[in-house]
């Protein structure tokens, strides 16, 4: 069957009105859970999955789908308004979204995130429709040195997006990783600095990370600083949601290679949207004429990450689907979906199941559509949050992270341990830490020790099998590069302070 009459037959499946029904219904629940901060996506997901169990296969995978990526649309809307990322792929585009929105900016902000999600999202369905067969054999040939070596480049890459000093982004790096070996390892079983909290013996939660980190540091800045008339109400207007043609000049270069560093990363096991949207605001700063716009209301810092972490939602499935290994926990969901209909995922998904792929693939260029044409005349409503009296906002917000972080594990203890990197993130707002490398040393730590141990076991201790294979050398050569061009580009920024003070 060629690829003409899969998509054919893909189309058929998704056009079914059940199906139609149930993509609107995911992507709608998708954007609302992804706005309000503390939910997210995987909590979105996890109070849905039971509806899945009374629901056709294909239906609930197009379904949990929706959500997937419709809460990437809603996670940038909340980053960008309100500086919380509703995803930890969304906190990337805090980083000049919410400069944009304090400038009044909003409404162009989330216009053009709303393209670049399309337009990613378009680019990641192309890709999984025309290579699915052919990209997810050549995952095989990444074993453990060859990840642990992708995701030591990723970390240290990740310190270039402070726009600060590179030793203060890699000490958030280091940060990162320590919180990442809080609980049981992974090979004993035994806790590890757990002192002595059960809750502690499973992880730090990650929703509690990031709302502490990003959402109540932010609660408390605020209320230092707001005063009433800050936002301006003109800022609301229809005219002001209008992007500058200096704006589409600026955006359709960071776009395009959002959109490929995504795809790249979606197709690899272990990796996913959170992992792309941080590598391409590292490779927009880097290669930008004007570093210094960066984390000022840069508009590529949103076009690039937005549109790389909404490709790698679509690509994600390739690994997931064609090879059963879910690159994150909300990926495991779906292969929970699928095998509760007793579909075990695999290479013969596509030849065995081949409605149920190629319909999902289908519905998800309907379910960008459906975000497109929804978000759109909805930016002036979610831009008028900022005009919501900050008494009541703030009280709301804190609510609504509270419920989403207790409605994850049921944990109250989670509650506390957002009160505390909460304060933590104030404390590093104050000393100019950067909390983006902090989160996704978290997010890689415990994949990269797993990937090191395995790594050293099948080599029986053998260092040298991080540099034997083609892929590991190259990463670790780019690890090498990027540390000695940040330590330059450090020396160059000292030695140009230094001479601005002398001339002074």
């Amino acid at each position: 069957m060629d690829i003409f009459a899969n998509l054919v037959l893909g189309l058929e499946t998704a056009l079914s009105y059940q199906n139609l029904t149930y993509c609107l219904l995911g992507v709608v629940l998708g954007m609302i859970f992804g706005v309000m901060p503390g939910i997210g996506t995987l909590a979105s997901i996890s109070m849905l999955f039971p509806i899945t169990f009374y629901l056709e296969p294909t239906t609930a995978l197009i379904m949990l789908a929706g959500v997937w990526y419709g809460s990437s649309y809603g996670g940038s809307i909340a980053s960008i308004l309100l500086n919380i990322p509703g995803t930890p792929s969304s906190a990337v585009t805090a980083l000049d979204g919410y400069p944009m929105s304090r400038q009044g900016r909003g409404g162009v902000a989330l216009f053009m995130t709303t393209v670049a999600s399309f337009v990613g999202g378009c680019f990641g369905i192309i890709v999984l429709i025309a290579f699915a067969p052919v990209i997810a054999p050549h995952a095989l040939r990444f074993g453990s040195a060859e990840y642990f070596a992708l995701m030591l480049f990723g970390l240290v890459a990740a310190s270039t997006i402070s726009a600060g000093s590179m030793v203060k982004g890699l000490a958030m790096v280091v940060l990162g990783l320590m919180l990442g070996t809080v609980g049981a390892d992974m090979y004993t079983g035994i806790p590890r600095f757990s002192f002595g909290f059960l809750e502690l013996s499973q992880a730090v939660s990650i929703v509690a990370l990031a709302m502490g980190i990003f959402g109540v540091s932010e609660v408390i800045t605020m209320i230092r600083r707001i005063k009433p008339g800050d936002i301006d109400p003109k800022s609301v207007t229809m005219r002001a949601m209008i992007p500058t043609r200096e704006d589409w000049r600026r955006s359709w270069a960071p776009m395009l290679r959002g959109s490929a560093i995504g795809t790249f990363f979606g197709t690899l096991p272990g990796t996913g949207p959170s992992i792309a949207s941080f590598m391409s605001y590292a490779m927009e700063k880097r290669s930008a004429a004007e570093p210094e716009r960066f984390g000022k209301g840069a508009i590529e810092g949103i076009m690039g990450p937005e549109s790389a972490n909404n490709a790698a939602d679509q690509t994600a499935f390739i690994p997931t689907l064609t090879l059963g290994i879910p690159g994150s926990a909300t990926m495991a969901l779906m292969l929970g979906a699928l095998m509760v209909h007793g579909i075990a995922p695999g290479p013969t998904l596509l030849t065995q199941q081949a409605p149920l792929f190629w319909g999902l693939v289908m519905s998800f260029w309907i379910g960008n559509l459906m975000l497109l044409v929804l978000n759109i005349p909805m930016i002036g409503l979610w831009v008028r949050m900022l005009m919501i009296p900050y008494n009541l906002l703030y009280p709301a917000i804190l609510m609504f992270i509270c419920i989403g972080t207790y409605t994850v594990n049921n944990s109250v203890f989670d509650i506390w341990l957002v009160v505390l990197f909460g304060f933590l993130g104030y404390v590093m707002r104050i000393f100019e830490w950067p909390a983006a490398p902090l989160l996704l040393g978290f997010v890689l730590g415990p994949m990269m020790e797993s990937h090191f141990r395995r790594a050293l076991l099948l080599s029986r201790g053998d260092f040298a099998t991080f540099f034997e294979s083609t892929i590991a050398a190259t990463a670790m050569g780019l690890t090498l590069a990027v540390v000695l061009w940040g330590m330059w580009s450090s020396h160059r920024r000292r030695k140009s302070r230094i001479l601005a003070q002398n001339v002074d």
